[in-house]
Formats: C-alpha cells, sequence, structure tokens
C-alpha cells in the first residue's frame, strides 16, 4: 500500500519519524532488564531484511530464535514496531501473545498474514486493524526504516480476548514483564 505513496511526498516526509524512543521497548519497558536475546538466520542485528520478509517479496514473517529466557516466564509478547514510521507512534506490524516460553522460537511464516496462514498463534491488531503480520512497505524515498522485533517474558499468560491492539497488550503486560530483548531489521525502498 506504502509503495504507491510517489517518490516526492516519500522524501517531503522524510523527516518526520515516529522515533525510537516511542516503541514499547524503551517507552513503555524502559526499567525492564534486557535478558532476553533475540537472533535470526535470516538477518543481523541493525542490517538488512531480506526483501522476502516485506511487502516487496514472499511477505512472511521471518525466522525469529531467542535464549536467557528467565526462571519463572509463563509466556512471551513479540511486538514488531517501525521506528521511523511518518507517523506520531510507532507503526504497528505484529503482536503475538501467550507464545510458550519454553519454544526455541519461531520459523519462517509462523505468524499468520499475506505470505502465509502462520501456526495458529495468537495475534493482535497491527497498525491496519487486521490481526497478523504486516510486511514492512515503507514509502519510496522516505529513507531506512527500522523494524523492532521485541520480546518480552511474562510472569503469567495474557489470555487476551478477541484481537487486542498495542494499547490494550501493553496495558495488560505492565507489572508483569520479567525480562525483554530486541532485534532490530532495516529496510529502505530506493
Amino acid at each position: 500500500m506504502l509503495e504507491k505513496i510517489p517518490h516526492a511526498i516519500g522524501e517531503a516526509l522524510s523527516g518526520l519519524k515516529a522515533g525510537v524512543e516511542k516503541t514499547a521497548f524503551h517507552a513503555e519497558f524502559d526499567t525492564v532488564p534486557a535478558g532476553l536475546s533475540v537472533t535470526s538466520t535470516a538477518f543481523a542485528d541493525g542490517a538488512p531484511l531480506p526483501a522476502r520478509f516485506t511487502q516487496d517479496g514472499a511477505r512472511l514473517s521471518p525466522p525469529l530464535a531467542w535464549s536467557g529466557v528467565p526462571a519463572g516466564t509463563a509466556a512471551l509478547v513479540l511486538l514488531v514496531e517501525d521506528a521511523d514510521s511518518p507517523t506520531p507512534k510507532p507503526f504497528v506490524h505484529a503482536i503475538a501473545w501467550d507464545l510458550p516460553a519454553d519454544g526455541p522460537g519461531l520459523a519462517e511464516g509462523a505468524l499468520a498474514g499475506p505470505g502465509s496462514d502462520g501456526d495458529g498463534y495468537d495475534l493482535g491488531r497491527n497498525t491496519f486493524l487486521k490481526a497478523g503480520y504486516l510486511p514492512p512497505d515503507p514509502p519510496t524515498g522516505h529513507g531506512p526504516h527500522r523494524y523492532l522485533f521485541q520480546l518480552y517474558a511474562l510472569n503469567r499468560h495474557l489470555g487476551l480476548d478477541g484481537a487486542p491492539g498495542r494499547g490494550a497488550l501493553l496495558a495488560a503486560m505492565h507489572g508483569h514483564v520479567l525480562a525483554k530483548g530486541l532485534l532490530t531489521g532495516t529496510y529502505e525502498r530506493p
């Protein structure tokens, strides 16, 4: 959808970015220890996301692995936000909650979205108000965007109803986050 924004408009908006400081990792849970390690076989931290995982490719969620889950963790939450979207708040690309605490990660395409039916995980609403993975789709000419794959270890299951959005998810998480981890991938359209 955003690939259809003319390059000149993307360039004009290049100074407008939500900001990494507004992502949940920094704004909501800044005092939580960063004890989780989040990695991917598809990209390194701070490196470009392969087009396969974007709107320009197969539109699959990337494979993710994690370690360092602390004792007492009942469930994990994954929140994917675009820190550089030309919006007042970070753009939400995925919400997955009550992920198994003893699982090693997520396979490629594990989150339901336009490129995959997914593996049946509980998903919340992305910024387009759909439950599922929303592939990165930055406007042309806007510059590189940072996609923050944030993982949170919780001391309880959230057991949320329906497909909550970012606000409902964060409210349910407060007071229950034991540790957090972060993997950042970038993507830019020419």
